[in-house]
Protein backbone atom coordinates (compact mmCIF):
# COMPACT_ATOMS: atom_id res chain seq x y z
CA UNK A 1 0.00 0.00 0.00
CA UNK A 2 1.57 3.50 -1.12
CA UNK A 3 -0.82 5.71 0.74
CA UNK A 4 -2.54 5.65 4.31
CA UNK A 5 -4.17 8.49 5.97
CA UNK A 6 -4.66 8.88 9.58
CA UNK A 7 -5.67 12.01 11.94
CA UNK A 8 -3.19 14.06 13.91
CA UNK A 9 -3.85 12.01 17.42
CA UNK A 10 -6.54 13.62 19.13
CA UNK A 11 -5.76 14.90 22.52
CA UNK A 12 -8.08 12.97 25.37
CA UNK A 13 -9.92 15.69 27.04
CA UNK A 14 -13.15 15.47 28.24
CA UNK A 15 -15.48 15.43 25.43
CA UNK A 16 -17.49 13.36 23.29
CA UNK A 17 -17.85 13.53 19.50
CA UNK A 18 -21.63 13.78 20.19
CA UNK A 19 -20.77 17.21 22.14
CA UNK A 20 -17.71 18.54 19.91
CA UNK A 21 -17.81 17.13 16.68
CA UNK A 22 -15.06 19.40 14.86
CA UNK A 23 -12.59 17.06 17.72
CA UNK A 24 -13.60 14.50 14.80
CA UNK A 25 -12.75 16.05 11.52
CA UNK A 26 -9.30 14.58 10.97
CA UNK A 27 -10.44 11.30 11.67
CA UNK A 28 -13.33 11.23 9.36
CA UNK A 29 -11.40 13.04 6.52
CA UNK A 30 -8.28 10.08 7.26
CA UNK A 31 -11.80 7.60 6.88
CA UNK A 32 -12.96 8.86 3.76
CA UNK A 33 -9.67 9.17 1.88
CA UNK A 34 -8.81 5.73 2.39
CA UNK A 35 -12.10 4.87 1.26
CA UNK A 36 -11.80 6.55 -1.91
CA UNK A 37 -8.58 5.41 -2.24
CA UNK A 38 -9.58 1.26 -1.26
CA UNK A 39 -7.44 1.00 2.03
CA UNK A 40 -8.28 -0.35 4.83
CA UNK A 41 -9.77 0.92 8.02
CA UNK A 42 -7.12 2.66 9.96
CA UNK A 43 -7.24 3.26 13.35
CA UNK A 44 -8.19 6.37 15.22
CA UNK A 45 -5.15 7.51 16.96
CA UNK A 46 -5.03 8.91 20.58
CA UNK A 47 -2.82 11.63 22.38
CA UNK A 48 -2.81 10.85 26.11
CA UNK A 49 0.49 12.43 26.99
CA UNK A 50 -0.74 15.75 28.57
CA UNK A 51 -0.61 17.52 31.79
CA UNK A 52 -4.66 18.13 31.68
CA UNK A 53 -4.34 14.07 31.51
CA UNK A 54 -1.82 14.05 34.94
CA UNK A 55 -3.89 16.26 36.42
CA UNK A 56 -7.14 14.51 35.88
CA UNK A 57 -5.87 11.47 37.20
CA UNK A 58 -4.55 12.56 40.11
CA UNK A 59 -7.43 14.33 40.97
CA UNK A 60 -10.23 11.54 40.41
CA UNK A 61 -12.37 10.67 42.56
CA UNK A 62 -13.03 6.98 43.58
CA UNK A 63 -10.90 3.73 43.40
CA UNK A 64 -7.41 4.61 41.86
CA UNK A 65 -6.92 2.83 38.44
CA UNK A 66 -3.69 2.69 36.47
CA UNK A 67 -3.26 5.41 33.88
CA UNK A 68 -3.46 3.33 30.80
CA UNK A 69 -7.00 1.80 32.13
CA UNK A 70 -8.06 5.94 32.99
CA UNK A 71 -7.18 6.95 29.73
CA UNK A 72 -8.52 3.96 27.78
CA UNK A 73 -12.06 4.93 29.79
CA UNK A 74 -11.87 8.32 28.90
CA UNK A 75 -11.49 6.94 24.98
CA UNK A 76 -14.10 4.53 24.84
CA UNK A 77 -16.95 7.18 26.51
CA UNK A 78 -16.10 8.95 22.96
CA UNK A 79 -17.90 7.14 21.27
CA UNK A 80 -21.59 6.51 20.69
CA UNK A 81 -22.84 2.98 21.81
CA UNK A 82 -21.91 0.81 19.06
CA UNK A 83 -19.99 2.87 17.25
CA UNK A 84 -16.38 2.02 18.27
CA UNK A 85 -13.88 2.31 14.97
CA UNK A 86 -13.80 -0.63 12.80
CA UNK A 87 -10.15 -0.08 12.47
CA UNK A 88 -9.17 0.15 15.94
CA UNK A 89 -7.84 2.58 18.62
CA UNK A 90 -4.10 3.05 19.14
CA UNK A 91 -2.48 5.26 21.42
CA UNK A 92 0.28 7.41 21.74
CA UNK A 93 1.63 4.97 24.50
CA UNK A 94 0.43 1.19 23.08
CA UNK A 95 3.84 -0.86 23.40
CA UNK A 96 4.07 -0.80 19.33
CA UNK A 97 4.46 3.08 19.61
CA UNK A 98 6.50 3.09 22.63
CA UNK A 99 9.04 0.22 20.61
CA UNK A 100 9.09 2.22 17.55
CA UNK A 101 9.87 6.05 19.12
CA UNK A 102 12.88 3.81 21.09
CA UNK A 103 13.74 2.72 18.18
CA UNK A 104 13.60 5.87 16.08
CA UNK A 105 15.64 7.58 19.05
CA UNK A 106 18.35 4.92 19.15
CA UNK A 107 18.75 5.57 15.04
CA UNK A 108 18.83 8.72 15.45
CA UNK A 109 21.27 9.11 18.81
CA UNK A 110 23.34 7.30 16.69
CA UNK A 111 23.27 9.13 13.16
CA UNK A 112 23.99 12.45 16.13
CA UNK A 113 20.37 14.14 14.91
CA UNK A 114 19.59 13.57 18.64
CA UNK A 115 22.03 13.62 21.97
CA UNK A 116 21.60 13.01 25.53
CA UNK A 117 23.39 16.34 26.84
CA UNK A 118 23.78 18.12 30.19
CA UNK A 119 20.99 20.96 29.88
CA UNK A 120 20.15 23.69 32.52
CA UNK A 121 16.02 23.87 32.40
CA UNK A 122 13.77 25.68 34.90
CA UNK A 123 11.59 23.17 37.06
CA UNK A 124 9.27 24.51 39.72
CA UNK A 125 10.68 24.53 43.11
CA UNK A 126 7.81 22.76 44.76
CA UNK A 127 7.25 19.85 42.46
CA UNK A 128 10.15 19.65 40.00
CA UNK A 129 8.39 19.94 36.98
CA UNK A 130 9.57 21.86 33.84
CA UNK A 131 8.39 24.98 33.71
CA UNK A 132 9.87 26.87 30.23
CA UNK A 133 10.55 30.20 30.59
CA UNK A 134 8.44 33.07 31.76
CA UNK A 135 7.36 34.10 35.06
CA UNK A 136 4.13 32.11 35.19
CA UNK A 137 2.67 29.72 37.99
CA UNK A 138 3.64 25.94 37.43
CA UNK A 139 0.84 24.38 35.68
CA UNK A 140 1.19 20.87 37.61
CA UNK A 141 0.71 22.20 41.05
CA UNK A 142 0.25 26.23 41.05
CA UNK A 143 3.70 26.92 43.04
CA UNK A 144 5.47 30.12 41.65
CA UNK A 145 9.13 29.52 42.79
CA UNK A 146 10.93 27.98 40.10
CA UNK A 147 15.14 27.40 40.03
CA UNK A 148 17.42 26.24 37.17
CA UNK A 149 18.20 22.73 37.44
CA UNK A 150 20.94 20.81 35.21
CA UNK A 151 20.44 17.26 33.99
CA UNK A 152 20.62 14.92 31.53
CA UNK A 153 18.09 15.78 28.19
CA UNK A 154 16.97 14.19 25.06
CA UNK A 155 17.96 17.51 22.60
CA UNK A 156 17.40 17.62 18.66
CA UNK A 157 20.09 18.90 17.27
CA UNK A 158 19.75 21.46 14.18
CA UNK A 159 19.46 19.91 10.98
CA UNK A 160 21.72 21.28 8.27
CA UNK A 161 20.63 19.55 5.47
CA UNK A 162 17.23 20.60 5.16
CA UNK A 163 14.92 23.34 6.64
CA UNK A 164 12.60 22.22 9.65
CA UNK A 165 9.29 22.19 6.95
CA UNK A 166 9.78 22.08 3.19
CA UNK A 167 7.25 20.89 0.41
CA UNK A 168 8.04 17.10 0.12
CA UNK A 169 6.43 17.34 4.04
CA UNK A 170 3.38 18.52 2.80
CA UNK A 171 0.25 16.47 0.80
CA UNK A 172 -0.36 19.04 -1.51
CA UNK A 173 -0.22 19.68 -5.34
CA UNK A 174 2.37 22.72 -6.03
CA UNK A 175 -0.87 25.19 -6.25
CA UNK A 176 -1.90 24.45 -2.77
CA UNK A 177 1.44 24.61 -0.50
CA UNK A 178 1.43 26.84 2.83
CA UNK A 179 3.93 29.36 2.42
CA UNK A 180 3.33 30.73 5.56
CA UNK A 181 3.58 27.61 7.11
CA UNK A 182 6.35 26.95 5.95
CA UNK A 183 8.02 29.75 7.50
CA UNK A 184 6.77 29.60 10.56
CA UNK A 185 7.28 26.40 11.73
CA UNK A 186 11.39 27.22 12.05
CA UNK A 187 10.96 30.30 14.06
CA UNK A 188 11.46 27.36 17.07
CA UNK A 189 15.20 26.94 18.47
CA UNK A 190 17.34 25.43 16.36
CA UNK A 191 18.34 23.29 19.13
CA UNK A 192 15.05 21.52 21.20
CA UNK A 193 14.93 19.60 24.34
CA UNK A 194 12.24 16.66 23.63
CA UNK A 195 12.34 15.17 27.77
CA UNK A 196 9.66 16.16 29.56
CA UNK A 197 8.17 15.53 33.19
CA UNK A 198 4.89 13.56 33.27
CA UNK A 199 3.27 11.28 34.90
CA UNK A 200 2.68 9.19 31.59
CA UNK A 201 4.35 8.81 28.62
CA UNK A 202 6.99 7.08 26.55
CA UNK A 203 9.30 6.18 29.22
CA UNK A 204 12.91 7.57 28.78
CA UNK A 205 14.33 5.50 31.69
CA UNK A 206 16.02 2.87 29.05
CA UNK A 207 18.37 5.76 27.50
CA UNK A 208 19.35 6.68 31.32
CA UNK A 209 17.00 9.14 31.60
CA UNK A 210 15.28 8.36 34.96
CA UNK A 211 12.00 10.56 35.28
CA UNK A 212 11.42 12.32 31.91
CA UNK A 213 8.97 10.48 29.02
CA UNK A 214 9.61 11.20 25.42
CA UNK A 215 8.11 15.12 24.05
CA UNK A 216 4.55 14.60 23.10
CA UNK A 217 4.85 16.52 19.94
CA UNK A 218 7.21 13.74 19.17
CA UNK A 219 4.55 11.04 20.00
CA UNK A 220 2.42 11.81 17.79
CA UNK A 221 4.53 11.64 15.09
CA UNK A 222 5.81 7.86 16.31
CA UNK A 223 2.58 7.10 16.93
CA UNK A 224 1.16 7.76 12.99
CA UNK A 225 4.58 5.89 11.56
CA UNK A 226 3.47 3.04 14.38
CA UNK A 227 0.19 2.54 12.70
CA UNK A 228 0.88 2.93 9.09
CA UNK A 229 4.07 0.56 9.70
CA UNK A 230 1.43 -1.60 11.01
CA UNK A 231 -0.96 -1.83 7.58
CA UNK A 232 2.94 -1.64 5.64
CA UNK A 233 2.36 1.94 4.35
CA UNK A 234 4.72 3.53 2.24
CA UNK A 235 3.33 7.21 3.07
CA UNK A 236 1.76 7.96 5.96
CA UNK A 237 -0.27 11.04 5.17
CA UNK A 238 -1.99 12.99 8.98
CA UNK A 239 -4.86 15.00 8.71
CA UNK A 240 -4.10 18.00 10.89
CA UNK A 241 -4.51 21.88 11.12
CA UNK A 242 -2.38 24.58 10.00
CA UNK A 243 -2.30 25.64 13.53
CA UNK A 244 -1.41 22.20 14.88
CA UNK A 245 1.08 21.56 12.21
CA UNK A 246 3.32 24.43 13.27
CA UNK A 247 3.29 23.48 17.09
CA UNK A 248 4.73 20.10 15.98
CA UNK A 249 6.38 20.08 13.08
CA UNK A 250 9.81 21.13 14.09
CA UNK A 251 9.70 18.35 17.21
CA UNK A 252 9.04 15.72 14.39
CA UNK A 253 11.97 17.04 12.10
CA UNK A 254 13.76 13.89 12.94
CA UNK A 255 10.62 11.72 13.35
CA UNK A 256 8.68 11.52 9.82
CA UNK A 257 10.63 8.92 7.98
CA UNK A 258 11.70 5.35 9.69
CA UNK A 259 12.39 1.57 7.77
CA UNK A 260 10.87 2.60 4.06
CA UNK A 261 7.60 4.85 5.90
CA UNK A 262 7.79 8.57 5.03
CA UNK A 263 5.14 10.95 7.11
CA UNK A 264 3.99 13.90 5.45
CA UNK A 265 0.69 16.40 6.69
CA UNK A 266 -2.52 16.69 5.10
CA UNK A 267 -4.00 20.37 6.08
CA UNK A 268 -7.60 20.68 6.72
CA UNK A 269 -10.25 23.18 8.19
CA UNK A 270 -12.08 24.46 11.08
CA UNK A 271 -16.28 23.23 10.37
CA UNK A 272 -19.01 25.17 11.38
CA UNK A 273 -20.85 22.38 13.61
CA UNK A 274 -22.83 24.48 15.36
CA UNK A 275 -24.70 25.96 13.03
CA UNK A 276 -25.85 22.63 11.43
CA UNK A 277 -29.66 23.51 12.58
CA UNK A 278 -29.42 26.51 10.35
CA UNK A 279 -29.92 23.42 7.32
CA UNK A 280 -32.98 22.05 8.34
CA UNK A 281 -35.80 23.93 5.41
CA UNK A 282 -33.27 22.34 3.21
CA UNK A 283 -33.47 19.00 4.97
CA UNK A 284 -37.07 19.35 4.87
CA UNK A 285 -36.85 20.18 0.95
CA UNK A 286 -34.86 17.45 -0.07
CA UNK A 287 -36.26 14.96 2.20
CA UNK A 288 -32.82 14.00 3.35
CA UNK A 289 -32.37 11.10 5.99
CA UNK A 290 -30.65 10.71 8.83
CA UNK A 291 -27.96 8.69 7.08
CA UNK A 292 -27.90 11.43 4.57
CA UNK A 293 -27.24 14.18 7.08
CA UNK A 294 -24.87 12.33 8.70
CA UNK A 295 -23.12 11.62 5.20
CA UNK A 296 -23.17 15.43 4.58
CA UNK A 297 -21.51 16.11 8.05
CA UNK A 298 -19.28 13.30 8.54
CA UNK A 299 -18.12 12.86 4.88
CA UNK A 300 -18.75 15.80 2.53
CA UNK A 301 -17.63 18.44 5.09
CA UNK A 302 -14.76 16.63 6.04
CA UNK A 303 -13.47 16.64 2.38
CA UNK A 304 -14.43 20.30 1.71
CA UNK A 305 -11.80 21.22 4.35
CA UNK A 306 -9.03 19.39 3.07
CA UNK A 307 -10.10 22.27 0.55
CA UNK A 308 -10.68 25.26 2.64
CA UNK A 309 -7.69 24.66 4.74
CA UNK A 310 -8.79 27.99 7.16
CA UNK A 311 -12.32 27.98 7.99
CA UNK A 312 -15.53 26.71 6.57
CA UNK A 313 -17.64 29.63 7.00
CA UNK A 314 -21.48 29.50 8.44
CA UNK A 315 -23.22 31.22 5.63
CA UNK A 316 -21.24 28.34 3.12
CA UNK A 317 -23.47 25.65 4.74
CA UNK A 318 -26.50 25.89 2.23
CA UNK A 319 -24.18 25.72 -0.97
CA UNK A 320 -22.57 23.14 0.30
CA UNK A 321 -25.97 21.09 1.25
CA UNK A 322 -26.79 21.62 -2.29
CA UNK A 323 -23.73 20.53 -4.22
CA UNK A 324 -23.60 17.27 -2.12
CA UNK A 325 -27.18 16.65 -2.98
CA UNK A 326 -27.14 17.20 -6.66
CA UNK A 327 -24.09 14.79 -6.20
CA UNK A 328 -25.70 12.11 -4.12
CA UNK A 329 -28.95 12.64 -6.92
CA UNK A 330 -26.39 12.19 -10.26
CA UNK A 331 -25.07 9.01 -9.04
CA UNK A 332 -24.44 6.90 -12.02
CA UNK A 333 -25.81 3.26 -11.53
CA UNK A 334 -21.90 2.28 -12.81
CA UNK A 335 -19.25 4.18 -11.90
CA UNK A 336 -17.21 6.02 -14.39
CA UNK A 337 -13.78 3.99 -13.92
CA UNK A 338 -12.16 7.00 -16.05
CA UNK A 339 -13.67 9.57 -13.19
CA UNK A 340 -13.18 7.16 -9.31
CA UNK A 341 -9.36 6.91 -11.05
CA UNK A 342 -8.49 10.36 -11.30
CA UNK A 343 -10.33 11.42 -8.03
CA UNK A 344 -7.67 8.46 -6.84
CA UNK A 345 -4.81 10.14 -8.41
CA UNK A 346 -5.56 13.53 -7.18
CA UNK A 347 -6.28 12.25 -3.81
CA UNK A 348 -2.93 10.48 -3.68
CA UNK A 349 -0.99 13.79 -5.02
CA UNK A 350 -2.76 16.18 -2.66
CA UNK A 351 -4.99 17.65 -5.25
CA UNK A 352 -8.36 19.09 -3.79
CA UNK A 353 -9.92 20.32 -7.04
CA UNK A 354 -12.24 17.41 -7.62
CA UNK A 355 -14.44 17.82 -4.07
CA UNK A 356 -16.16 20.90 -5.99
CA UNK A 357 -16.80 18.88 -9.24
CA UNK A 358 -20.27 17.29 -9.08
CA UNK A 359 -19.73 13.99 -11.23
CA UNK A 360 -16.49 13.16 -8.83
CA UNK A 361 -18.06 13.54 -5.98
CA UNK A 362 -21.29 11.66 -7.37
CA UNK A 363 -18.95 8.80 -9.07
CA UNK A 364 -16.78 8.73 -5.50
CA UNK A 365 -20.46 8.24 -3.97
CA UNK A 366 -21.30 5.66 -5.93
CA UNK A 367 -18.07 3.53 -5.75
CA UNK A 368 -18.81 2.92 -2.09
CA UNK A 369 -16.49 5.61 -0.54
CA UNK A 370 -19.17 7.60 0.49
CA UNK A 371 -21.22 7.74 3.92
CA UNK A 372 -24.94 8.09 2.70
CA UNK A 373 -27.57 5.09 2.49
Amino acid sequence: MRHLFLNGPVQNGPFTFDTRPGKAVGIHLAAALNAILGSPPAPHLWNTVTLAGDLRHREATGPRIPRQRFEADLIEAKYSHGRSPSGGITTDTDAEVVALALEMIETNLRAGTLTISPETVPVCRTCGHMTGSGSHPCKACGGTDTLNRTGLQLVAEPAKDRPVLDRSDIHANHRQQPRRLLHTAANLPERLVLSRTRDHGIDLSPLGLDGLVLDPRVGVHTTVLAAARRHRAEVAVMTITQNAANHIAAHGRHFRQHDGTRLQYTLHGHLPYDHMASLQPLHEAYRSTRALREGFESWFLPLFSLRAKAVTRPDQLPALFKHYMRAYLAQPVDVDEEIIEAVRRSVETGDTEWITRKPAVANAMASGAGHYE
